[in-house]
């Protein structure tokens, strides 16, 4: 059995679009039905369901393909293989919520009603600064595709934290705007790492994975 990285590629989107078609859905279906066990399996916001594994395999396989590339580069191995590294910690976060551990760390208010997006922000500086040197010795639209995926993934894990704390300081978290506050910011997670899983496959086109019996 072969199975072509551009098919998986195309699995890779088709199945995160899914997911967060059907996340919405479950949060329309929450504000208007209360609580409801469909919508709790089905939601980006809950934890221990669907979504949440999903969320949590998606920087596993990013973690993966950055592993193969490493296997085959000779100059840049050691970052390549940082990012494999880094991405099975976001995994590991994303299935047991350590970052918000860090929120206890600082009292804060109004926008930064969820603390930990002050350390988070400040490590997402330091790793732009330490990777500048590595993407800039990528061909020039790798380089552009990892910066736009990276974008997208911290303007929902970080970015968007900002207005969802100051709405739920204010207003609850049990309301249609926090739902679909925090659907954005799970949907910009999956669709950042989709894009920089897509931008692996994309390196590693002209490979095949072979799968025997």
């Amino acid at each position: 059995m072969q199975v072509t990285v551009t098919s998986l590629r195309r699995a890779l989107i088709a199945t995160s679009a899914a997911f967060s078609a059907i996340g919405l859905l479950a949060e329309l279906l929450r504000a208007r039905l209360g609580p409801h066990p469909i919508c709790s399996l089905l939601s980006l916001s809950f934890e221990g369901n669907l979504p949440s594994w999903y969320a949590s395999a998606l920087p596993l396989l990013c973690a993966a393909l950055l592993a193969w590339v490493s296997a085959s580069e000779t100059a840049d191995r050691r970052p390549w293989q940082a990012l494999a590294l880094g991405f099975l910690a976001i995994s590991i976060d994303e299935a047991v919520g350590l970052h918000e551990l860090l929120g206890g760390l600082f009292t804060t208010t109004g926008l930064l009603h969820f603390g930990w997006v002050i350390p988070a922000s400040l490590l997402v500086l330091a790793l732009g600064l330490a990777f500048l040197g590595f993407l800039r010795r990528l061909s020039r639209e790798t380089a552009r595709r990892f910066v736009l995926a990276g974008a997208i993934y911290v303007t929902g894990a970080v970015v968007f934290e900002l207005p969802l704390g100051w709405w739920s300081e204010q207003h609850g978290d049990d309301n249609l705007t926090y739902y679909l506050l925090d659907w954005c910011e799970e949907t910009l997670e999956l669709a950042g790492l989709t894009l920089f899983a897509g931008a692996l496959l994309t390196r590693l086109t002209g490979r095949e994975l072979r799968l025997t019996a």
